[in-house]
């Protein structure tokens, strides 16, 4: 064994990869934009890289960290809504991509990894009830109970995103729609009376509504929203912390933020959970898919039981 692994992120702009230790180190890393149409051409892409990274490493495996309810052991994703790459909707990519390369390949949900990576040497370490939540173009996550990922019946445990957090407006009831860095982007266009497509970075709406009174309202309101979906985690799952990921976990003052508003609802101090941010930021879903991995060959001796 020489404890290398080829890594995948695929999310629904770009997919990261890498070469990386049992124990996150990364070797190397890079990206490409992610094919989410073609499966053809989603598949030749993954070659590719595995490939590249064979002709300079010997590698153990392939691990792959993907958006949607995933089955552990097969890789099928069981749903037709799920992330934004939708060639890989209903198909089990760990089969697809075994056929065509000589290296076991494994699967795992996006926020599962970001908890696994956590626990392995984030900001969960040693800590065996946790909640992972990011927050990017939707909302998603991992539950970490008694050191084990809870992944549900139909493996759809930590998608937070769908939890109704705001009746009053119909259109945009779920937190995906009102909690999540997209969403907070879409009403700062709909504001600034932007074309639906114009790039935005949310860093930007941060620094604009240090100076813009209406901005800051609009942001005020979101960060409700996400408080809002924090407070139902900790009253449901009781855990020992509350991890926030995302490009948005990089405020500075964003905790500070979020620990006003929980302690302006009513029974914050008696539900009161630590909230930190995540350790782990952009490789986190590549850390995670390791371990995954190590976890399902049996290979561990990094990680807990999870």
């Amino acid at each position: 064994m020489t404890d290398k692994f080829i890594a995948f992120d695929v999310g629904g702009t770009k997919v990261k990869h890498s070469v990386m230790h049992g124990d996150g180190t990364l070797v190397e890393k890079g990206r490409y934009d992610t094919p989410v149409s073609d499966l053809g051409d989603f598949l030749r892409e993954m070659e590719l890289v595995i490939q590249q990274y064979r002709s300079r490493h010997t590698v153990d495996g392939i691990a792959i960290s993907m958006p949607g309810p995933i089955d552990p052991v097969t890789g099928y994703l069981d749903s037709d809504t799920a992330g934004n790459v939708v060639c890989i909707r209903r198909r089990s990519i760990k089969s697809l991509l075994a056929e065509r390369i000589d290296l076991p390949v494994e699967v795992e949900n996006d926020g599962n990894c970001a908890a696994l990576a956590e626990q392995l040497n984030g900001n969960a370490q040693g800590v065996r009830d946790f909640v992972c939540v990011t927050i990017g173009t939707g909302i998603g996550g991992g539950i970490v109970v008694d050191g084990k990922v809870l992944r549900g019946k139909s493996f759809r445990g930590g998608e937070f995103g769908f939890m109704i957090t705001n009746r009053s407006l119909p259109d945009k009831a779920i937190w995906h729609r009102n909690g999540a860095t997209g969403s907070l982007i879409q009403d700062y266009r709909q504001f600034m009376g932007l074309n639906p497509n114009e790039k935005v970075e949310g860093e930007a709406i941060f620094q604009q509504a240090e100076q813009d009174g209406q901005l800051a309202a609009l942001l005020d309101d979101w960060l409700t929203s996400i408080s809002c979906g924090l407070y139902n985690l900790a009253v449901t799952l009781n855990p020992e912390i509350i991890l926030v990921g995302g490009g948005v976990s990089a405020q500075t003052d964003l905790l500070q933020k979020i620990e006003t508003k929980l302690g302006q609802l009513e029974f914050w101090k008696d539900f009161h959970v630590p909230i930190a941010v995540c350790k782990h930021k952009n490789d986190a879903g590549m850390i995670g898919a390791v371990q995954h991995f190590l976890n399902r060959q049996g290979l561990s001796k990094y990680s807990s039981d999870l």
